[in-house]
């Protein structure tokens, strides 16, 4: 194998590995989101935990995480949740930190 390949096979394994843990990341930080938002929506323990998988299908709907915010907003709507787009924003970029920070931890 020449220089050229063993980089090219370095730097696809790199990009896999990326991949994989920005999606882990996603999910993570999709779940702390519904957590968060079913407190807010009064739902604890295993409903909690119900309504935090529905946001994590959620995501699922299209790339990005539009479809996400669009969940837990039309859920807030519909329950009267006094949260504006950018709080719901700034907790998505806070708990996808997060979630990275965990990933990181675990190694």
């Amino acid at each position: 194998m020449t220089t050229f390949d063993d980089r090219e096979d370095k730097y696809e394994k790199k990009f896999a590995h990326d991949a994989t843990l920005r999606f882990k990341a996603e999910a993570r930080r999709n779940k702390l989101l519904g957590l968060w938002a079913a407190e807010l929506l009064g739902r604890q323990g295993k409903d909690a935990e119900v309504y935090a998988r529905e946001v994590i299908k959620a995501d699922l709907e299209e790339a990005g995480d539009e479809d996400v915010f669009r969940k837990i907003r039309a859920d807030f709507d519909a329950n009267s949740i006094d949260q504006s787009d950018h709080q719901i924003r700034r907790h998505m970029d806070e708990f996808m930190s997060a979630a990275m920070q965990q990933l990181q931890e675990e190694g």
